[in-house]
């Protein structure tokens, strides 16, 4: 099957100035998934989708093809990710290009790596999956979660009040990693409920999201953790 890596590189971050390009660990953030989509020799094409000519030169640089731009419409605060998947292979289809399955990796995620993406791949076929997605545990069981109500702190679970954290079932959240779609699939698909999706679980220690200067500190500090 042919598979497309998409990497989802917006400019204009307002929090974190040229998040995108911003240096971490010794290069550009969206270096690491540039290579990591490269390393794991998966993909006939790994492009990136951006509006910002800095941000598709350093993607070019990095082995990332740039074949056209994203429009005014996917590029303002509003456009979401699928809208942006939509667009990218909408575009190829056009040129004559067509794949059969993808991979969003976005370029904050400088976590990802070959390995991983050969490995979530590996599972996305076996299920036979429509999508696959990287999650990650919560680290403290939202099952014993506290609300306030009336200025009082109450159990948003009354039920789970007493239960033993080792005896609830373990919930997930998205890691905001990577996806791997089946692309017929997902160009019909109307909403997440209707589609078969597999979990790829990551480390606590391999997650981190990056939203502000803060953030960022701690994911170099995680990083490095990996390295090691």
């Amino acid at each position: 099957m042919s598979a497309l890596a998409i990497i989802t590189a917006r400019g204009g971050s307002k929090r974190i100035p040229k998040k995108n390009i911003k240096e971490f660990c010794g290069k550009p953030i969206i270096a690491y998934s540039i290579e990591a989509a490269l390393a794991s020799k998966l993909f006939d094409e790994v492009m990136v989708s951006t509006d910002s000519e800095e941000i598709a030169s350093v993607a070019r640089y990095y082995g990332a093809k740039v074949p056209f731009m994203r429009s005014e419409k996917t590029s303002d605060d509003f456009a979401t990710t699928a809208d942006v998947l939509q667009e990218v292979i909408t575009e190829y289809g056009k040129r004559g290009q067509k794949f059969d399955t993808m991979c969003c990796i976005y370029p904050t995620a400088p976590f990802v790596t070959g390995d991983k993406l050969r490995q979530s791949y590996d599972k996305f076929i076996a299920f036979e999956a429509d999508m696959l997605e990287s999650v990650v545990a919560f680290s403290f069981p939202p099952q014993r979660a506290f609300v306030v109500r009336d200025g009082l702190l109450a159990y948003r679970y009354s039920e789970h009040a007493n239960t033993r954290s080792q005896d609830l079932e373990r919930w997930y959240h998205d890691a905001g990693q990577f996806y791997f779609h089946r692309i017929e699939s997902f160009m019909k698909q109307e909403d997440r409920l209707s589609v078969r999706i597999v979990p790829f679980e990551l480390p606590e220690t391999e997650v981190q999201d990056i939203d502000n200067l803060t953030d960022w500190k701690l994911a170099e500090m995680k990083y490095r953790l990996m390295e090691k």
